[in-house]
């Protein structure tokens, strides 16, 4: 039976939403995903079919939340439905949602010289994740995220600050997460500061961490199948 994914896009039309939500498309659907686009957030008010998905890809810039599509997805995600989100498009959502951004683990807060920055995303060496291996250190031109971090995540892929010369630069030098995992509940949670454009995924590496993320994240429902056999505390969930 095929896995089955829900994306949903809107927000703020700089981020290239649409065009970011079908190529995740194409890619999981080559990954023999069933696929929903959809640009309405009432997508998120079915807490049943969330529960029923594999994966749920959020690709919206700023815009609110309501209370029970937050509840609904908090839900589903703790219950073993994956999450993966890029760039703005799951970090820079919903601002006003406390519970999103402790669920998705940053929050983000500058890109020191907007968005035509040369910088390099530094692979961890010491990380041993699928999603990472045999990925090489990689340049990229475009925003370079400043983010807040959930200190409990996973970091996989890193970025060091100061290339722009601006306020934090007195500061030092300081690696701040390009890639990240972490759980919420039994479900897995990936992001990637990368996708201020769609054509930041032309670059090899950039959509071969994000096509690995969406899928390492979409198999969170058969660890937590195997978890809550065992585990005390399945019930919370």
């Amino acid at each position: 039976m095929n896995k089955k994914a829900l994306i949903v896009w809107g927000g703020w039309d700089g981020h290239e939403p649409e065009k970011v939500a079908h190529r995740f498309g194409k890619i999981l659907e080559n990954e023999n995903f069933d696929v929903e686009i959809s640009d309405t957030m009432t997508s998120y008010e079915d807490k049943e079919k969330l529960k029923s998905l594999d994966l749920i890809v959020p690709i919206v810039t700023g815009g609110e939340i309501s209370w029970e599509q937050m509840q609904s997805v908090s839900e589903a995600v703790a219950s073993g439905v994956g999450m993966a989100g890029c760039h703005g498009g799951m970090c820079d959502s919903f601002r006003t949602s406390v519970d999103w951004q402790f669920m998705t683990g940053s929050q983000w807060v500058s890109h020191p010289g907007g968005g035509e920055i040369e910088y390099k995303v530094n692979i961890k060496k010491n990380a041993s994740s699928p999603i990472i291996f045999g990925i090489e250190d990689f340049m990229v031109k475009s925003e370079q995220y400043y983010i807040h971090i959930d200190p409990c995540v996973n970091v996989l892929a890193t970025t060091r600050f100061p290339v722009a010369n601006w306020y934090h630069a007195t500061n030092g030098e300081v690696d701040v997460p390009v890639v990240y995992t972490k759980m919420w509940g039994m479900g897995r949670i990936f992001y990637n500061t990368l996708g201020h454009h769609d054509d930041i995924f032309d670059i090899p590496e950039a959509q071969e961490l994000q096509r690995r993320g969406m899928l390492w994240a979409a198999e969170g429902k058969s660890v937590a199948g195997d978890y809550t056999k065992y585990s005390s505390t399945a019930k919370m969930f």
